[in-house]
């Protein structure tokens, strides 16, 4: 344990921005530009790579951890690593989406079989455990979902770096509840090395994360979820409704598109925050708008870890309400917006 938790991350908030500012810097020598592309909201090139910077805030926090080494924790450091140091290529050189997914199925599937985390309750009072190979399938299909989806949020200035912020300190809360303090303070760590980064990508961003950023996030998140659950910390489902700003709108939009026979791995500006901006909302009001989001989320999911049963679907059942509500209200703002471009004459 840290003797001094606030001062170590605001250590690691401190390493994180310093890293950002030198990834951004004009002279960096090794600096890669992300060029405007078919699902970008950016119109000129801006430095990506800032996953690096994150990556140095949390092995800073993590070295200062009097950690105690498991097989499960070094298997599961050792895929992430995998997958991290793929995506950094990838922001270099570029691979084929079928070599990226094939490597995220590896890497999900090794955690799923080595370290074996139990799905746990996926729905309040239901309990749904699969054993065997149902376990290593559904445990490495969340996992290969949490790379992806995080990485197609990774759209909008400020957006993934905070979804981090707010999830990885709602985990944090929900830990500190259960009196799990290592799992909190690596929560914690994760959280506050994101919060260094997200200076520097709030509107208009300076730096982008990149996929090496991205896809550790997301791949972090989904091993997290399942660690909580794991360890008695809160159930699944939980961790669901803190992630879920971005697990509803990559789900729905991928469900969406799959529907219409379009191919999910082509580029596009379809989901709802990107249909939101195109509409005419600028990328700050929306992605505040999105915090706002993450806020409520995160305390739903600490209200109803500590409630009866049918508070907990009555808390569920609310969130899809307002998320029906929302989906509803970007369509009306879409439609708003077509409007003011193409006045009647």
């Amino acid at each position: 344990m840290r003797p001094w938790p606030v001062i170590m991350d605001g250590g690691v908030v401190l390493v994180s921005w310093l890293c950002s500012r030198l990834l951004a810097h004009p002279r960096n020598p090794w600096q890669v530009l992300d060029q405007p592309n078919a699902r970008s909201l950016h119109a000129r090139p801006v430095p990506r790579m800032g996953g690096l910077a994150i990556a140095a805030g949390a092995l800073m926090g993590f070295c200062a951890d009097s950690w105690q080494w498991s097989r499960g924790l070094a298997v599961a450091m050792t895929a992430l690593a995998v997958v991290a140091v793929l995506s950094w290529y990838d922001d270099q050189a570029g691979l084929s989406p079928r070599l990226r997914l094939l490597v995220h199925v590896a890497a999900a599937a090794l955690v799923a079989v080595l370290v074996q985390p139990s799905p746990g309750d996926l729905l309040p009072g239901l309990a749904v455990v699969p054993g065997g190979f149902l376990a290593i399938l559904f445990v490495t299909g969340f996992l290969v979902w949490w790379i992806n989806l995080y990485n197609f949020m990774d759209g909008m200035d400020g957006f993934a770096g905070g979804m981090a912020v707010f999830g990885f300190g709602a985990l944090a809360a929900l830990a500190y509840r259960a009196h799990d303090v290592p799992y909190a303070e690596a929560s914690l760590t994760v959280a506050a090395a994101a919060l260094g980064f997200t200076v520097s990508n709030f509107p208009p961003a300076r730096l982008f994360m990149g996929d090496v950023g991205a896809t550790a996030l997301g791949f972090g998140a989904g091993m997290m979820i399942l660690a909580g659950d794991a360890r008695g910390d809160f159930p699944t489902w939980a961790g669901l409704i803190v992630f879920s700003p971005f697990l509803v709108d990559a789900t729905l939009t991928l469900v969406r598109r799959v529907a219409r026979g379009e191919n999910p791995t082509v580029a596009h500006r379809e989901h709802y925050y990107q249909r939101l901006v195109q509409a005419g909302l600028s990328q700050r009001r929306t992605v505040l708008g999105e915090y706002a989001l993450m806020a409520v989320c995160a305390v739903a999911a600490y209200a109803a870890v500590g409630v009866p049963v049918p508070w907990q679907w009555v808390i569920l059942a609310s969130l899809a309400v307002t998320y029906t509500a929302l989906a509803a209200w970007v369509g009306r703002w879409e439609g708003h917006g077509q409007a003011r471009r193409n006045p009647a004459r």
